[in-house]
């Protein structure tokens, strides 16, 4: 079964605040360094360690196709890697990648470019789910008891309590067979609908999405503080590595 895999990294990192962002020697975080190499090809490596995958996109800004083409080369692999021009939205991003996929694709996942701890072996659980079912996602229980609120008039409210055991937190990879990815992402274009991930794509076509149990430790770097977690969670990956 042929796997590609489209990493979105044209996003401006906006939450990761500019001036914390650019004492970090970049204002996008999925450019920060981590012990030397951008997060992005972190989370690269990842898949690209995988007998399965066949293919990697990495949606990218056209500002930085040229130098990230170059970064993709500089990998020692022997999966297909290569860098395409995203769009001014996730969404665009992932299409575009979509687009430039080899045609006899079987199964897509998409991942989180800043999400560079994503376990080997849940990378194949999904993709196992997703062969059997047609789309999978990556998800973790939530933890905290999560309110369901209203907001009025300058105050926050709060309307319902949420049973835990019913909800997951999503997070990627998100797998599915290209040629639902394919009809998903056309409906929602022609419909004029932005999703906030690939899965609410999906299931607009009331297909039903399975889910993999995920990590705690698949973080997604979104804030300054993000980085100190990251840097600890690398050191004891390597420290794994070599550990006899």
């Amino acid at each position: 079964m042929k796997v590609g895999v489209i990493v979105p990294a044209a996003g401006l990192g906006t939450r990761m605040g500019r001036s914390s962002a650019e004492k970090m020697g970049t204002s996008r975080k999925q450019f920060m360094l981590l012990e030397g190499s951008p997060i992005v090809l972190h989370t690269v490596r990842k898949f690209a360690a995988s007998d399965r995958v066949h293919e990697i996109v990495v949606a990218v800004r056209n500002d930085d196709l040229d130098w990230v083409s170059e970064l993709l080369t500089g990998e020692s692999s022997s999966r297909y890697l290569r860098a395409v021009e995203g769009g001014n939205s996730r969404q665009q991003s992932v299409e575009n990648a979509l687009a430039a996929l080899e045609p006899d694709t079987d199964l897509v996942a998409v991942h989180d470019a800043v999400r560079p701890f994503i376990d080997l072996e849940i990378i194949h659980k999904a993709l196992d789910e997703a062969a059997e079912t047609g789309a999978a996602i990556v998800g973790v229980v939530p933890v905290d008891t999560v309110k369901q609120v209203t907001r009025s008039t300058g105050h926050v409210r709060v309307r319902s309590t949420l049973q835990r055991d019913r909800l997951v937190l999503a997070q990627t990879p998100q797998v599915f067979r290209y040629d639902l990815l394919v009809r998903a992402f056309q409906a929602a274009r022609n419909d004029g609908f932005i999703g906030t991930d690939e899965a609410s794509l999906v299931e607009r076509l009331d297909v039903e999405v399975s889910v993999v149990l995920g990590s705690d430790r698949n973080i997604k770097i979104t804030r300054p503080g993000d980085m100190d977690l990251a840097r600890l969670l690398l050191q004891e990956q390597t420290a794994g590595e070599v550990r006899p």
